[in-house]
């Protein structure tokens, strides 16, 4: 699995002009789940987001982690991140997992998140997006379960 994530003031999904979701202070989760995924990467990737020290603290320093300030969650399926770009000018997408494994996988994660008393909110699986952000420090990374 791999997934990008943003420390963001606030960000919002929107699908078909409709607002579906939306949180305050926390991190977006952009989230690839790959054919070779299993549970156990999903779970490493709970823990490993939840606990990333990357909220600033009282003295300004990265110190504070998404569990220890009880911040938000917003979490969309993006297959994109499995894209590979090495040859030719079309990425190709095998590595990505077929739809219904993706789906059971992006929806464990979520439900592992919450069982962590994180507030998570959703994109909608397959659909096409407007994910709309502010980035705050701008603090972006990426994380993999490998």
């Amino acid at each position: 699995m791999r997934a990008v994530i943003q420390r963001v003031k606030e960000s919002s999904v929107t699908v078909d002009k409709k607002q579906i979701s939306r949180i305050n202070s926390g991190l977006l989760v952009l989230l690839g789940v790959a054919q070779e995924d299993t549970r156990r990467n999903a779970d490493y990737l709970a823990n490993k987001i939840t606990g990333l020290r990357i909220f600033e603290d009282d003295n300004g320093k990265m110190n504070r982690s998404l569990l220890d300030i009880g911040a938000q969650m917003l979490v969309v399926s993006q297959f994109t991140l499995l894209g590979d770009c090495l040859k030719g000018r079309r990425p190709s997408f095998v590595k990505a997992a077929p739809p219904d494994h993706a789906k059971e996988l992006y929806e464990y994660f979520v439900n592992q998140v919450q069982q962590k008393g994180i507030s998570v909110q959703t994109g909608q699986f397959g659909a096409m997006m407007d994910v709309m952000l502010i980035n705050d420090g701008p603090v972006t990374l990426i994380v993999e379960s490998k």
